[in-house]
């Protein structure tokens, strides 16, 4: 699955919205973690637990959007987010969200890139046993 940030995606075409899609988590934080991060706060430095945390649950909630993208028809999503909110004073919610869309490579370079990460020439995602199959286009005599 394509993401991208961007509201639009260059080199491909997009043929289909296929709607908003999201993943959201709710995360809650271990008594014993935040006392080390509130005492960590006082030197100064890296909260590597709070860090890793973070990281698994926006893994996580990408997993959850593409996933959502993938059961409406899409192959990729674009303008894609993270918001994170507190929510109390242990739990923190991390969601992120984009629009699901069917896109198709129209240029050479996004053949190329469609190639790399397993879609067929129109741009959808192949099965996981089969081999991308984007011939190259032939050039133009003049």
């Amino acid at each position: 699955m394509l993401v991208v940030t961007t509201n639009d995606i260059p080199g491909w075409e997009v043929r289909q919205v296929c709607g908003e899609v999201f993943g959201l988590t709710v995360r809650s934080r271990n008594a014993f973690s935040q006392m080390g991060a509130g005492f960590k706060s006082l030197v100064g430095g890296e909260l590597r637990g709070m860090t890793s945390n973070l990281i698994n649950s926006r893994n996580e909630v990408m997993g959850r959007m593409i996933d959502e993208a993938r059961n409406r028809g899409a192959n990729a999503v674009v303008a894609m987010r993270f918001d994170t909110s507190e929510m109390g004073d242990t739990w923190t919610e991390i969601c992120a969200y984009g629009t699901a869309v069917v896109a198709v490579p129209v240029t050479d370079a996004a053949r190329e890139t469609a190639a790399r990460l397993g879609y067929s020439q129109s741009g959808a995602p192949q099965q996981p046993s089969d081999q991308p199959s984007i011939p190259p286009q032939p050039a133009s005599v003049g």
